[in-house]
């Protein structure tokens, strides 16, 4: 049999996940005891329906799925099955509006406040999340997006959804992008706005774009985001990620940090991602 083992933090859209997968035919049962896995398994396999596809949900209400789980697994995967670990995951921020929203008490906790449930339960699921076939960040899923994302999972593998990157050029004068996942500062680089014949164009002139780009320290730097970018990505995609915000900053957002934007469109372009630059503050003078 397939063993899909769905665990994670509580409110990261677990039951959205197994309502997934019944719809693609798994046989589901939530918070069974790790110790009646093998039973529960045993029986599942000498029964006349011939069930194939098995999702087991194990999460906190279960404390004994704590302990032994390991030597489970491993009794499991030596009967032939195969065993995959899904871990839903969310950040305590979006965690916490969820219970406030749904005005829940989190299971970790009897008493005590939501953010202690979230920081007790990561310590517990520590060592599972480790063991994780795939990690699945739900902090900017809606539902329907969670749903396709789980399915395209368990088809094809974890790169079945492409990741969408929001590229965009800024100004500090005007404040850092609050939704920014990465930001890099590019106000080292020599700025077009004290070259008079360049100082009212924007990034996107020819002048202003050759300028800055033929200037050594531009061809190193570009040279390193690049690199570092080429490796973040991989990881990004296997934390379960679906939408990565780059924000480039210069001084005023209309000269270097458009000028490196539109420069890393051409990388983007050949990363298998779903692509938007903007340019925040470019026509704000």
């Amino acid at each position: 049999m397939r063993i899909l083992i769905i665990t994670g933090l509580s409110g990261s859209g677990k039951s959205t996940a197994v309502r997934a997968l019944e719809d693609e035919g798994f046989f589901c049962l939530d918070n069974l005891p790790v110790t009646l896995f093998p039973t529960f398994i045993e029986l599942v396999d000498k029964s006349k329906e011939r069930v194939r596809d098995v999702a087991l949900v194990m999460d906190i209400r279960g404390r004994d799925f704590l302990k032994g789980y390991e030597k489970v697994f491993q009794e499991i995967g030596e009967e032939g099955h195969s065993v995959e670990i899904i871990f839903f995951d969310a950040t305590d921020e979006v965690l916490i509006r969820r219970f406030s929203e749904t005005r829940r008490r989190h299971p970790a906790q009897e008493s005590g406040s939501v953010p202690e449930g979230i920081r007790f339960e990561r310590e517990l699921l520590s060592g599972l999340k480790r063991m994780a076939t795939f990690i699945i960040d739900t902090s900017e899923l809606n539902v329907h997006q969670l749903k396709e994302l789980v399915i395209a999972r368990i088809k094809g593998g974890q790169e079945a959804r492409e990741l969408t990157v929001h590229l965009q050029s800024f100004g500090y004068r005007f404040g850092i992008p609050l939704e920014s996942d990465l930001v890099m500062d590019v106000r080292f680089l020599p700025n077009p706005h004290f070259v008079p014949e360049l100082k009212e164009f924007s990034g996107l002139d020819p002048g202003v774009r050759n300028y800055v780009l033929e200037k050594p320290e531009t061809a190193v730097f570009l040279g390193k985001l690049t690199d570092m970018l080429e490796f973040l990505l991989p990881g990004y995609r296997h934390e379960g990620k679906s939408y990565l915000t780059i924000s480039i900053g210069c001084t005023g957002g209309r000269h270097r940090s458009v000028v490196i934007a539109e420069e890393l469109r051409a990388f983007f372009n050949g990363q298998k991602v779903n692509l938007k630059v903007t340019h925040r503050d470019m026509e704000k003078g």
